[in-house]
């Protein structure tokens, strides 16, 4: 019988909370809410790292960044001796391609040394910028089959609220090279692996998204007065916010004239990584959800071209994200050495039609080093032993509980992008969440914090330093240690007795 199609598409910096049919009733996303008609939602799903590369090692190794040791954005070289899992279906046959970013490499300036990947076709645009290395692709596509300059085309949206029209964005751009590879004649099973670049920063939704949503119905960012003073004992810890600030006090933020552009003061469009100081959190989230929604239109395209195409019984489809995104919860945006929800809980929905029961949820704790090891079990592949991830193909089969899938989850942060000013040592993080407590670790620092969603689902609370908790924060941080230690996986294999 031959293997099953597989669809991997991860966005860049998705919250969890940004599904319709997940709970999110300000969003419109159509596709994504069929997904989860036909499939299972992973409603507790946690990435490995809070930035871009050591989280996508992971996802794409099956091990933790303690074991992998990509824990930086912008590292040189991906390890030689890290073998990804699309290397590992390639070998076993799969024909592998990619649209988008991969980021296992530094990407900036230049198109990212590829590692031995497995991908035939490689189509790659980390980011829709003007930063066009030779061979970026989506540049390439715009000024040969769009006959748009690509320089020219961001320069004249560089000082709009939003960004380039929806027909020449780089989200359809992927699904296009998407289905140009589906549609290619094979006998094997194929894999493909589709990266765009949003909704990461800067928040530049095309105009027809960016008006489906009216900013002042929108929620604000999760956030109390206290957040200020509480933010500030981590002036030294690596953040893109560089301070907190108060989402409700910005300039058109409370029924004054709201801002033309996306910053008051600061545009999120000169950068993707520093955060501004200024910003309308409503207007800033109006963006955030009109990506997220052309996200769902392009999605939908490969959907409505799979069922076209006769693929979509036999296809494994995976929806996820890479790492969150804070976009004003506590007063801070963007991301960092930080572990609150909206940056490490992401959105998975698996869907593989006839094996999985349509419409299925479940509250297991799951982490996207599952993913590789899930992959190769579905296909017939034995995972190798350095994998640490556990496969959800029991639970996505109906042979294991949904409530259950491990004792707890972790997230590491060692390093990862350039220091705030001032600063001269990296900021190093640890994070383990046993679905109640969620104990964090800042190494090198005496700052911790410890926060118990079940009574404190904002986590606004930091038990850390509460006396009343002193044999839960024992107990919490010999369980954290075990945990961290455990990620460094078992090394090379052993070949004697001694």
């Amino acid at each position: 019988m031959r293997p099953p199609n597989i669809l991997v598409y991860c966005t860049d910096q998705q919250r969890w909370d940004t599904i319709h049919a997940l709970g999110n009733p300000h969003i419109n996303t159509p596709n994504l809410d069929r997904l989860v008609a036909s499939g299972m939602a992973f409603e507790r799903t946690y990435c490995q790292a809070p930035i871009c590369t050591p989280s996508r090692a992971s996802f794409m190794t099956g091990r933790y960044p303690a074991a992998h040791h990509v824990h930086r954005n912008g590292v040189d070289v991906f390890p030689a001796g890290e073998r990804l899992v699309t290397r590992i279906l390639a070998d076993a046959g799969y024909d592998c391609g990619l649209a988008g970013k991969l980021h296992l490499s530094r990407a900036k300036g230049r198109i990212e040394r590829r590692p031995d990947d497995g991908f035939r076709v490689f189509k790659w645009s980390h980011h829709p910028k003007p930063d066009w290395p030779e061979g970026h692709d989506y540049a390439r596509w715009l000024k040969e089959e769009k006959g748009v300059e690509p320089d020219t085309l961001f320069a004249d949206y560089a000082d709009k609220p939003y960004g380039v029209p929806a027909e020449l964005h780089q989200t359809p751009w992927c699904t296009e090279m998407a289905l140009r590879f589906i549609d290619e004649d094979r006998e094997g099973p194929w894999l493909m692996n589709v990266n765009p670049f949003d909704p990461h920063p800067p928040f530049d939704a095309p105009k027809e998204y960016l008006e489906r949503y009216d900013p002042q119905t929108l929620p604000f960012p999760l956030f109390r007065e206290s957040d200020i003073e509480r933010q500030r004992a981590f002036a030294r810890i690596d953040q893109q916010t560089r301070e907190a600030v108060n989402p409700y006090t910005m300039a058109g933020a409370t029924g004054e004239t709201r801002n033309t552009g996306i910053g008051a003061g600061d545009s999120t469009k000169d950068t993707a990584s520093l955060a501004p100081t200024r910003y309308d959190p409503q207007l800033v989230r109006a963006s955030y959800y009109g990506m997220i929604e052309l996200i769902d239109t392009e999605f939908g395209r490969l959907l409505e071209g799979l069922e076209a195409r006769g693929e979509l019984e036999n296809t494994i489809i995976i929806f996820m994200s890479d790492h969150g995104e804070l976009l004003g919860d506590h007063g801070l945006m963007y991301k960092g050495c930080r572990f609150f929800e909206s940056l490490v809980h992401v959105p998975l929905i698996i869907s593989w039609p006839g094996k999985i029961s349509p419409g299925v949820r479940s509250s297991a704790l799951v982490e996207l080093v599952d993913l590789a090891p899930t992959l190769l079990e579905a296909a017939g592949i034995e995972a190798p032993p350095t994998m640490q991830g556990s496969s959800l193909l029991p639970m996505l089969t109906g042979t294991a509980p949904l409530d259950y899938h491990k004792p707890h989850v972790i997230s590491e942060y060692w390093d990862a992008v350039v220091l705030p000013e001032g600063h001269t040592e990296g900021s190093h993080g640890t994070m383990r969440f046993d679905g109640r407590y969620k104990s964090v670790v800042y190494h090198g620092h005496r700052l911790g914090e410890i926060y118990d969603l079940e009574n404190d689902p904002g986590e606004f609370e930091n038990l850390w330093d509460d006396p009343g908790v002193k044999e839960l924060k024992a107990r919490l941080l010999l369980e954290h240690l075990d945990a961290v230690a455990a990620a460094g996986g078992p090394g090379i294999e052993r070949s004697e007795a001694y």
